[in-house]
């Protein structure tokens, strides 16, 4: 029985080591609604987490609020060096993907060291927006201190700037972290109580759920 409850309440801390990987139950083909949006930069990124399966998407697919979720960044990254500005995505413009309102816009925390542990919140500086087409949530996390661009009650459409790439919250470099949800972050008890849904694309070269590797170029206008 020991043996039991013991594993029971290990069970959370091996799932956030990555020690148990296990996909969260969610059926792709069945969780509604999807959706299908804009693709948040204007240039090449690549695609470092994203995808529906533990392969393409490991620390996004274990958790029920980011099921489907994406983590991007830009040609220089993963190089190990501790200056933010030596990373390619650092201070891009981050662009909509929506058309809706924004529920939450905050720009306080500042941008720490790559690798560093030194974050005030997981998310750290943020947009979320309420999609008009689904009535439910987009969330983009990790922006540069200072940089948002809305504020909370701001209609935006795609391509509206909405803020810039930084390194704030819990993140082992710049990069954008962007995903799909229905209940509003800004009510839900804690980020991982909320249910992910699927995040699409159109307007990219490639897959409409692009996985971990692809290297993305938005259409031109």
């Amino acid at each position: 029985m020991n043996f039991i409850v013991n594993l029971v309440l290990a069970f959370p801390i091996l799932m956030t080591l990555n020690i148990i990987q296990l996909i969260y139950p969610s059926d792709i083909e069945y969780v509604k609604p999807s959706l299908t949006a804009k693709w948040p930069f204007g240039e090449e990124t690549v695609v470092v987490w994203g995808g529906d399966s533990l392969e393409k998407n490991l620390i996004h697919v274990t958790w029920p609020s980011e099921r489907w979720g994406y983590d991007l960044v830009m040609e220089p990254y993963d190089i190990g060096s501790k200056n933010n500005e030596d990373y390619g995505i650092w201070n891009k413009e981050v662009y909509s993907p929506v058309s809706g309102v924004v529920i939450a816009a905050y720009d306080d925390e500042k941008d720490i060291a790559p690798g560093s542990e030194d974050f005030l919140s997981l998310e750290g500086n943020h947009v979320y927006i309420k999609i008009d087409e689904t009535d439910t949530y987009l969330l983009l996390n990790h922006l540069k201190q200072g940089s948002v661009t809305v504020k909370e009650g701001d209609r935006v459409v795609p391509g509206d700037v909405i803020g810039r790439i930084g390194n704030s919250g819990s993140t082992s470099e710049p990069h954008l972290h962007i995903h799909h949800q229905r209940q509003d972050p800004t009510k839900v008890l804690h980020p991982i109580l909320a249910e992910g849904l699927p995040l699409y694309f159109d307007g990219i070269n490639g897959n409409a759920m692009p996985e971990k590797g692809d290297i993305i170029l938005p259409d031109p206008e």
